[in-house]
């Protein structure tokens, strides 16, 4: 282990302990301590899930760029491991952002961009980002190789690197900016160390956003989909209300061809936090996506307590009959369920109804006869600061968060999927909620941050009367 190593894990075995708990996740993964932003290196690598993640271990705030790290047998349960990689190169010399990680043979590769000036770093100018490697042979411990492509000429902004094979083949997409335009470039390799320019694999229109971060590129069904968090598309109706979104394009490619797609940029996920999704294949084919449940540029209250962000539920991604991207959380949180409480209830009229209280750790199952539902809003409140309603006269499901204290206040909303019933999984830490929508319809996943006695579960209608075909309640155990 090197110094700098050595450093950023004394630093972490101090800092953990002085931790506030207060919204500290009971069972997704956050940093021991310190700051985290964007799941890296998602992969399986001997008999374990790894995720590696964007990480500062000496504040809660942004700074130099480590790589924190975390493996785990069920995508539940999760062990901290010591910090994979920090900035102590040439190449890496003001941080380790983001990449990802393939396996060859029996090694395990980290394929990452480093983040360097030359020269003062108030101007792009002096900024240049070069994609590097590092390999393993246990998982823990990595050999770092430098770097393995240089800056294009012209470029500053040249990050992100995720890799997959076909064929015999490696193949590489990196994010890039062009003047204000965003692109994704793509590269290959039959070794992993010398990488072919292979030009631009994707660019943005007009309105497409200056800067495309952590691409993704992957099969799903009969389809290619590149998964992408642009950044500087402007917010239009109920559409990209977040500073950032990520989301995806759908189309067809293969290699030494043109990827085609329609246009059409669809956000993966429509709560206030999710950002930089990263995608794997487990060892039954899954294909699994994991993402920042976090924004930047938000407040994130928990900086006080000693910590700042946190990852979402590992979930599973499908392509639907209408060639959508469908996302549930993976078969495996189940693992977490303890005792079920079901709701006595089948009908509101006009009222409020106490369901649990001191919620921390739940999984929230509401079944919605739409058909016979006439109240205007009608849905589950935590609190005084959260609901997740839906919105009668709107036709929207609606999730609402009223945190003033903290300036994080404002809703975030879909429209209501066509049918006679609408089903909720809901999933609530002590500072996020998950809501899934008819078995991967839709997802929206929101930071908040209860206080003391303001974690009590209530289901309401308001204006009418609302009718269950089921609803109740797991305790979620850590």
């Amino acid at each position: 282990m090197t110094s700098l190593l050595e450093q950023a894990e004394r630093t972490l075995e101090k800092a953990q302990s002085d931790i506030n708990p207060r919204w500290y996740p009971r069972y997704h993964l956050a940093a021991r301590a310190g700051w985290m932003n964007d799941p890296n290196g998602l992969v399986w690598f001997d008999g374990w899930y790894h995720v590696f993640y964007q990480h500062h271990p000496y504040s809660s705030e942004w700074g130099p760029m480590h790589w924190g790290h975390a493996r785990s047998k069920d995508l539940v349960h999760w062990e901290h491991l010591t910090v994979a990689l920090a900035p102590e190169g040439p190449a890496d010399a003001d941080g380790c952002f983001s990449g990802s990680a393939v396996v060859d043979g029996d090694m395990l590769a980290l394929i990452y961009t480093g983040h360097k000036f030359h020269g003062s770093p108030d101007t792009d100018a002096n900024l240049y980002q070069v994609q590097c490697l590092a390999t393993s042979r246990d998982g823990i411990h990595f050999e770092r190789h430098g770097m393995v492509i240089d800056t294009p000429p012209g470029l500053h902004h040249f990050r992100d690197p995720k890799v997959w094979q076909e064929g015999e083949s490696w193949y590489m997409v990196v994010g890039s900016r062009v003047e204000d335009t965003g692109q994704v470039r793509l590269y290959s390799s039959s070794d992993l160390y010398k990488w072919q320019d292979e030009g631009i694999f994707a660019e943005a229109d007009e309105g497409m956003g200056y800067m495309w971060e952590c691409p993704d590129f992957f099969t799903l069904g009969e389809k290619r989909v590149l998964m992408f968090s642009p950044q500087g598309i402007a917010a239009e109706g109920y559409l990209h209300r977040n500073l950032f979104q990520s989301g995806y394009l759908l189309g067809e490619w293969q290699p030494g061809q043109q990827f085609t797609h329609d246009g059409h940029f669809i956000e993966l996920d429509h709560g206030h936090d999710f950002y930089a999704p990263q995608s794997f294949l487990t060892p039954d084919n899954r294909r699994i996506v994991i993402g920042w449940l976090d924004m930047w540029e938000s407040p994130m209250p928990e900086k006080q307590d000693g910590w700042a962000g946190m990852l979402s539920l590992p979930r599973e991604l499908s392509l639907g009959d209408d060639h959508r991207v469908k996302m549930k959380p993976v078969d495996e949180v189940t693992a977490l369920r303890g005792s079920y409480f079901p709701t006595p209830v089948r009908c509101l009229k006009n009222q409020k109804v106490f369901v649990a209280s001191n919620a921390e750790a739940v999984e929230v199952q509401l079944v919605w006869d739409l058909n016979t539902s006439t109240a205007e809003e009608f849905g589950m409140a935590l609190g005084d600061g959260l609901r997740i309603y839906i919105d009668n006269q709107t036709q929207r499901l609606v999730v609402e968060r009223r945190y003033p204290e903290y300036l994080l206040e404002g809703t975030r909303s879909i429209p209501l999927p066509a049918g006679e019933v609408l089903s909720l999984r809901i999933f609530i830490d002590r500072s996020s909620v998950e809501v899934f929508v008819n078995d991967g319809d839709a997802c929206l996943s929101t930071r908040i941050y209860p206080q003391l006695g303001q974690r009590d579960i209530s289901f309401f209608a308001n204006h009418g009367a609302a009718l269950f075909k089921d609803a109740g309640y797991w305790s979620l155990n850590k």
